[in-house]
């Protein structure tokens, strides 16, 4: 019996990556320059770019054509604002909060799109994109909304939660974009939220005096992290477990053409 283990390693350059190792890119995406240094390398690649993702990169290439100032409502140094910005460096204006649309060197006459980073806060970036259109009437974008629906789902979800609970709870990395979002959301709405990555980072001292909990997890956080936390509070006490579904997501994805 031959036994294969594979290992995965995280690297942020390509140059960290010996040759002929298999290249994964992650569901951030990439930028073009990226794709055309590994084919120049003759890595063998696997792009797992999520579509969302990729619809926002044609997006930007379609408005490029046309010639339009590009905005994309975004977070600095995030892997998808870096992946989007290099499908057209230096024509594409970065703005992360209202008050950054002012600062735009384009007068209200210029054709101007807009994009969106996938994982932003609906409320925050409506906010922004208004503050667009009233400085740029021309201003024109996505068809569709470029926010993932699974992140909106999750925030529907938090301001219902946050209406029933005293406290929430947020499974996920802190360096999860559309996991701190939802902290973000669910205190918007007036209801305490703390980020946990694991229920050994639950505090008692958040639990005094509250009698409904919420919890809920970033896209990417394990079911079975979610089931431990719920698991972990049920020990601390009398506890009833209730499911709260807003939404049914039956949307599907094909995985990356190399790995069907």
């Amino acid at each position: 019996m031959k036994l294969l283990v594979a290992r995965a390693v995280f690297v942020d350059e390509l140059d960290e990556i010996p040759p002929g190792a298999m290249t994964v890119f992650s569901a951030h995406g990439v930028a073009k320059r990226v794709e055309q240094l590994a084919q120049e390398r003759g890595l063998p690649v696997i792009d797992a770019t999520c579509p969302l993702v990729a619809k926002v990169h044609h997006e930007a290439r379609r408005y490029l054509a046309q010639d339009y100032q590009i905005v994309l409502v975004g977070h600095a140094d995030h892997e998808e604002v870096v992946g989007t910005l290099g499908e057209a460096p230096g024509r594409i204006r970065l703005v992360e909060r209202r008050d950054d649309v002012a600062d735009l060197p384009f007068s209200e006459s210029d054709d101007v799109a807009y994009l969106t980073q996938t994982t932003l806060s609906i409320d925050e970036t409506a906010e922004i994109i208004d503050a667009m259109r009233r400085r740029f009437p021309r201003l024109v974008g996505p068809a569709t909304n470029d926010i993932c629906y699974a992140t909106q789902n999750r925030q529907d979800a938090v301001r219902e939660l946050a209406q029933r609970c005293e406290l929430i709870l947020v499974v996920g990395s802190t360096n999860s974009s559309n996991t701190l979002r939802l902290v973000e959301v669910g205190r918007r709405e007036g209801c305490r939220a703390e980020l946990i990555e694991d229920a050994s980072e639950i505090r008692l001292s958040w639990l005094d005096d509250v009698t409904a909990i919420g919890v809920t997890a970033g896209a990417s956080a394990p079911e079975a992290l979610v089931r431990e936390v719920v698991a972990t509070l049920g020990t601390l006490g009398p506890a009833t477990v209730t499911e709260h579904r807003t939404v049914e997501e039956t949307v599907q994805f094909s995985l990356p053409r190399q790995v069907r």
